[in-house]
């Protein structure tokens, strides 16, 4: 399902069951798992990767080089940045680092992730906190810059402070 407000460009792979809603640019040589929803006004790539049963919810750009395993969920409104120090003035684009989310990770609403960092499995990142640095698996951090709060299970942190 791909909404008409939305733009998909020739050289793309989108899998069986997907969704993309309301305004989204998909871009040449993205490809996006099975059963990924993307939410409204996103950009994914051009040549980002999304793994399948990916969540990324209303605001979020997906740049080159950003590789989302599967199981994802990206809340509304994170950052994704593609260059260390950019400058308007000067051309950064061959700086460009790799950032990995990997398998079941959240990455909470309003969440910078600073290129070139790797977010370990089920790791769980707190909502505006800035990460720049890797974040271990299963682990919980918050702040900025993002802190580790505790380690956590599959299922993320309860309600009650605890895994």
């Amino acid at each position: 399902m791909i909404h008409k407000s939305s733009y998909v460009d020739e050289i793309v792979q989108i899998g069986e069951g997907t969704k993309i809603w309301h305004f989204c640019h998909i871009m040449n040589f993205s490809v996006i798992g099975r059963n990924c929803v993307i939410g409204q006004n996103c950009v994914i790539g051009p040549n980002a990767t999304i793994g399948h049963n990916c969540k990324i919810q209303n605001n979020v750009s997906v740049y080159s080089g950003v590789t989302l395993d599967d199981d994802v969920f990206v809340g509304p409104s994170v950052v994704f940045t593609n260059v260390i120090n950019p400058r308007a003035f000067i051309e950064k684009k061959s700086e460009f680092k790799e950032t990995i989310v990997h398998r079941g990770a959240t990455l909470g609403a309003n969440s910078t992730i600073v290129c070139g960092v790797i977010i370990g499995e089920y790791a769980f990142i707190a909502a505006g906190a800035v990460v720049t640095k890797d974040v271990a698996p299963f682990t919980l951090v918050a702040g900025n810059p993002a802190r580790v709060v505790r380690k956590i299970n599959m299922s993320g942190p309860d309600n009650n402070g605890g895994c």
